[in-house]
């Protein structure tokens, strides 16, 4: 149970080391640093939806020969489905849009700042979760190596992303302690829904490929709706793509050298 408990918060704590940036650096980060490292983060979610989750959710249904694509199949577009709701009733603001998403609301524009993030931050939570969730159950597909790999590499995307979170927020005028207070509120619910995928997982084991292809399918939902085109408006959109290969090929390289 330990092991799952830190395998939940190593996300979380990549978060909150980066909002503490907000203390360190004076500035808002420039905009090529943050298509940057949007890039980054899309890359390493895109490389984990496959390796960590799609893959696996495959490999577990084997006995269903040629047709043992089709948990992960549903599960992906149940993910993909989850994240399409969540983006039309929670009302949110994406850093690179003046125009709120979802209903209309009066909320402030820094807490929709907040929501979009805490948004982006649900399926994560939810990958981790379930890839510990089928480690405890002893599948032979998930190794604590490679459970291991999925928390670290999502606690290094989440690092840039807390700083792209909290130093805007001191740009219009929060302190920097309020600052740093909102962008790890907004990595909260990474272990939150993890712990509730874990708990979800344990009393439905037969229905762990469907759960790992649903954090894939809501993952990879936010990554194509959010993230590319965060790394690719404007000119040099060359830095989002290279930071995007790096983010992929770090991933990859995670899960297969401690998987």
């Amino acid at each position: 149970m330990k092991t799952v408990v830190l395998g939940l918060l190593i996300p979380f704590i990549g978060t909150a080391a980066g909002a503490a940036c907000v203390f360190f650096l004076r500035k808002d980060l420039k905009l090529g640093v943050q298509r940057a490292l949007t890039g980054f983060a899309a890359g390493v979610m895109t490389a984990a939806s496959v390796w960590s989750l799609i893959i696996p959710a495959v490999e577990q249904s084997v006995e269903l020969g040629q047709l043992a694509f089709l948990p992960a199949f549903i599960g992906f577009w149940l993910g993909v489905g989850f994240l399409l709701l969540l983006d039309h009733v929670i009302p949110h603001l994406h850093r690179s849009i003046d125009q709120a998403e979802g209903p209309k609301s009066r909320l402030a524009r820094t807490t929709m700042m907040v929501l979009a993030v805490t948004l982006h931050n649900i399926p994560e939570g939810m990958a981790v979760g379930v890839v510990y969730a089928g480690l405890r159950s002893g599948s032979g597909t998930i190794t604590a190596g490679g459970a291991l790999a999925l928390a670290l590499g999502i606690a290094i995307q989440n690092f840039p992303e807390g700083a792209i979170i909290s130093m805007p927020l001191y740009a219009e005028g929060k302190s920097k302690h309020a600052s740093f207070a909102l962008g790890v509120l907004s990595g909260a619910v990474e272990p939150v829904f993890g712990a509730l995928t874990v708990a979800l997982a344990g009393l439905v084991f037969p229905a762990m490929p469907y759960l790992l292809s649903f954090a894939a399918g809501a993952m990879l939902y936010v990554v194509v709706e959010e993230l590319i085109p965060e790394m690719s408006a404007g000119a040099h959109s060359n830095i989002g793509v290279t930071s995007f290969a790096a983010g992929f090929s770090i991933m990859m390289a995670l899960d297969v050298a401690l998987g």
